[in-house]
């Protein structure tokens, strides 16, 4: 990476990082497994998911098998999990003390300026950092991101969906496109990628287009439907009745919704966000534009994978990203400001 050093200094790191959480696809079987073998913090958590789920979510996560871990309905609640945990641990270590109190040990909204003092995640990882800044219950974001799922699958056998990643073409070339085809803009990740949402004959047809028009690039998506389309309408409406039920909290640090690429406190627009994410597209690289004219260039990503990692190099190749996943991440990290 160019710019500044790799080096984060962890007592400035405090006062200026950037928490940001994956979205589904970074799953992967052995998540969180090394993390709880070695730590009671992340142990905690993996157990009280069991117990909320009323599933083995623990052993998908550290055994699979794949094919059920690749389903929506259980990897948003696995990617979740495993990114709480991870949290959960680096939140205990920079503490020095335990997290929490005997049968609810997991961080408090005065542990969290600790690690990071904004937080914004991809689509799935938005409910994470509103979990990870205390606006929402550890077990109600969790309820909510398996009721995510599970309607956002339902949603998918509707009718047939698909989302590919256009490279290399202008977003106003890719949005004539769509509008002449029928589908839909789902996110904007980072500059010249597009990613497109709809019937999957229509995104096909789209792709094919695309690649006549100079896209330099089709990539069809490995997910199971048109998400971020008018095809989850049908999840959205069921998912607001998920929504009216949960408390939500001011959070304990800055966050920032990828539906408006804006810093969001307000208890109602994080609720109508959560929402929309749905059938709305997401704004990524505009969030994280938003993060840096904030002063925001150290950003710790947390959780499963490195994808966050790549798109931010392709935003801002000075940007300083840290991938926290392991034990020795975390470790690593703290005595020495940057990853293994």
């Amino acid at each position: 990476m160019g710019g500044i050093s790799n080096k984060m200094v962890i007592t400035e790191s405090i006062k200026k990082t950037a928490l940001i959480f994956p979205g589904q696809g970074a799953q992967e079987i052995g998540m969180g497994k090394e993390l709880y073998e070695t730590s009671p913090a992340a142990r905690w958590v993996f157990d009280k998911a069991n117990t909320i789920l009323g599933m083995d979510i623990k052993s998908l996560c550290f055994n699979g098998p794949e094919e059920e871990l690749m389903t929506t309905a259980n990897s948003q609640p696995a990617i979740f999990v495993t990114s709480i945990a991870t949290l959960n641990v680096l939140l205990e270590k920079l503490k020095r003390a335990p997290i929490g109190i005997e049968n609810h040990e997991i961080f408090s909204e005065k542990d969290v300026p600790l690690a990071g003092t904004i937080a914004l995640g991809m689509s799935l990882g938005e409910i994470t950092a509103l979990t990870a800044v205390c606006a929402i219950t550890f077990e109600e974001g969790l309820t909510f991101v398996r009721n995510r799922g599970l309607f956002m699958e339902e949603a998918s056998r509707l009718k047939e969906g698909k989302m590919a990643s256009i490279l290399g073409l202008s977003i106003d070339k890719v949005e004539e496109i769509c509008k002449g085809v029928g589908c839909e803009v789902a996110n904007l990740n980072c500059p010249d990628q597009v990613v497109i949402s709809g019937e999957a004959k229509l995104v096909e047809l789209a792709g094919d287009l695309a690649k006549a028009a100079g896209a330099k690039k089709i990539i069809m998506l490995k997910v199971s439907g048109a998400f971020h389309s008018k095809l989850m309408i049908s999840a959205k409406e069921k998912l607001k009745k998920v929504l009216d039920k949960i408390k939500i909290e001011n959070p304990a640090v800055d966050f920032i919704s990828n539906i408006s690429a804006e810093v969001t406190t307000n208890a109602g627009t994080i609720r109508e966000n959560l929402a929309n994410q749905l059938d709305h597209r997401t704004l990524w690289e505009a969030s994280i534009r938003k993060a840096i004219s904030l002063g925001y260039k150290d950003f710790l990503e947390i959780g499963p994978g490195s994808v966050l990692k790549g798109l931010l190099r392709k935003i801002d190749s000075s940007l300083n990203v840290v991938t926290l996943h392991t034990t020795g991440d975390i470790d690593n990290f703290i005595q020495n400001g940057k990853q293994s």
